[in-house]
């Protein structure tokens, strides 16, 4: 099966925002908080939300804004305040924060070979290219970094780039807090690229620094792996999926229980090959929790383009970019024992202003509160930035 890049993601959403359906009633608790208009305050969130301790969200655009992209703040009366990049282009990840409430994130584009970006953003809103990507002749130390960053205690960052290295086919790097990159791992050592190929979500790190991750692509059968990365270096396939019945192209990464449990989504695949919610255990079985699109018309959602969240309780939270009642995508809960719930069917109105197409995955706050972005629709057709109340 050949892979969907991000530019035919981008052709989904595009061919999704001009559908327009007939108002119809849908019972939730659902607020628009914003609704973005392109130009000055940024468009197309491809990336999700983080909430600070006073409450306000924090993400990216990838389009709109002076250049090409933002960062944006969301307080919680609804006032939005942005940065557009002067050096990286076409943020697609979100941000992550630290103590100082410095952001910290990447852009797929721009710097200063054109191959993306790593940045860190004061909260005055001073911009510091950390590190410019570089692929070719010269270099290998990764391009295009599509999924964002995360942070150890030191302030050193680690992702993932989805293409360049070694072989061509994506890295997982690290940036010291001064600035140095260093390439732990390049995909595509291995015959036929089974350790994994076109890492394109972002990474979790366990107590003893090792990191996991997926792959979109690559592994034994080519539909993409969840691996994992040893502080020294050394990669281990956890899973390789086989696209059916198990699922294909896990694009969103995965989140980990304290049993070490991994749970994430395959953006297709499964037994109706439109998606999966899956379990995978520390020791490597895979159990497929929901296979999507199960009845005609696809009301459950197909497409979850993003990974999933986790509660207390063992429920897996998360978003499919097409498919509901109105075939705009949906905000889905799961259970444990693998009872999917769509908790929101997006595009409700004629013109989509409840958002249409949300590829990011959720944040939920403490009181249970799910909030998102979508990548189109809103008042302006530009995506929107939600909240749910399941």
């Amino acid at each position: 099966m050949t892979p969907i890049r991000l530019s035919s993601v981008a052709t989904i959403v595009a061919a999704c925002a001009t559908m327009l359906v007939p108002p119809l009633a849908q019972a939730q608790t659902y607020k628009v908080l914003y609704s973005f208009q392109g130009k000055p305050d940024g468009g197309a969130p491809y990336a999700g939300v983080i909430q600070d301790a006073k409450g306000s969200l924090f993400g990216t655009t990838k389009e709109g804004g002076v250049n090409y992209g933002t960062v944006f703040a969301l307080s919680k009366t609804g006032t939005e305040t942005r940065y557009s990049f002067s050096n990286g282009a076409f943020p697609l990840a979100g941000v992550i924060q630290d103590a100082n409430e410095n952001l910290y994130g990447t852009t797929e584009g721009g710097g200063s070979n054109g191959q993306g970006t790593v940045f860190e953003l004061t909260k005055t809103g001073t911009e510091t290219l950390l590190h410019s990507f570089c692929y070719g002749s010269t270099c290998s130390d990764g391009a295009n970094p599509v999924a964002g960053l995360i942070r150890d205690k030191k302030g050193n960052l680690y992702g993932t780039t989805e293409y360049g290295g070694t072989y061509g086919k994506g890295t997982v790097f690290e940036v010291s807090k001064t600035g140095t990159e260093t390439v732990l791992y390049s995909f595509c050592s291995q015959p036929s690229c089974t350790d994994g190929e076109y890492p394109i979500a972002g990474l979790i790190r366990d107590v003893q620094g090792n990191l996991y991750g997926t792959t979109e692509d690559g592994g034994s059968s080519g539909h993409g792996t969840v691996f994992k990365l040893s502080k020294a270096g050394n990669e281990t396939v956890l899973y390789s999926f086989q696209g059916e019945p198990d699922g294909g192209l896990p694009y969103g990464g995965v989140t980990r229980d304290i049993n070490g449990n991994f749970y994430g989504a395959t953006e297709s695949g499964g037994a109706y090959n439109h998606g999966t919610v899956f379990e995978l255990s520390k020791t490597g079985t895979e159990v497929v929790l929901y296979s999507f699109c199960s009845q005609s018309t696809c009301p459950d959602g197909w497409a979850p383009y993003a990974g999933v969240i986790r509660d207390a309780k063992g429920n897996l939270y998360g978003t499919t970019i097409q498919g509901g009642k109105y075939g705009q995508g949906t905000v889905f809960k799961v259970t444990s024992a693998g009872t999917e719930t769509a908790l929101y069917s997006f595009c409700s109105q004629s013109g989509c202003p409840d958002g249409a197409s949300p590829g990011a995955g959720l944040f939920r706050d403490k009181k249970g509160n799910l909030y998102g972005t979508t990548t189109a629709g809103g008042t302006h057709s530009w995506g929107v930035v939600f909240m749910l109340t399941p």
